[in-house]
């Protein structure tokens, strides 16, 4: 499923429904891009509220937004993250790299 954008004030928000893989790609870099294109937007949440598993390509592609979001000077969250989700991120080590909310 595509993820939802929802902008309020300077928070833009990526909300994620099911599976984070690379079937999910185009749809995150089209979503992502509207967010780090728009101009009153000053931090990004990645919302994984109904994600239950996301794989090393999700992985790859939460670092490339980061990478754009920073070089454009723009915040970035990971938020409501389920136990299963946060045990991949951790292990990856993006605890150290991304907040977590």
């Amino acid at each position: 499923m595509k993820p939802v954008v929802k902008v309020e004030g300077q928070i833009g928000t990526l909300m994620l429904v099911g599976q984070f893989d690379f079937n999910l790609h185009k749809d995150f870099r089209l979503a992502s891009q509207e967010l780090l294109e728009n101009p009153s937007v000053q931090e990004i949440q990645v919302d994984f509220d109904q994600v239950p598993f996301l794989d090393s390509s999700a992985l790859g592609m939460l670092l490339l937004l980061k990478e754009r979001a920073t070089s454009q000077k723009k915040a970035m969250s990971l938020v409501n993250c389920r136990d299963t989700v946060l045990q991949v991120l951790e292990i990856a080590c993006f605890n150290k790299m991304f907040t977590i909310k």
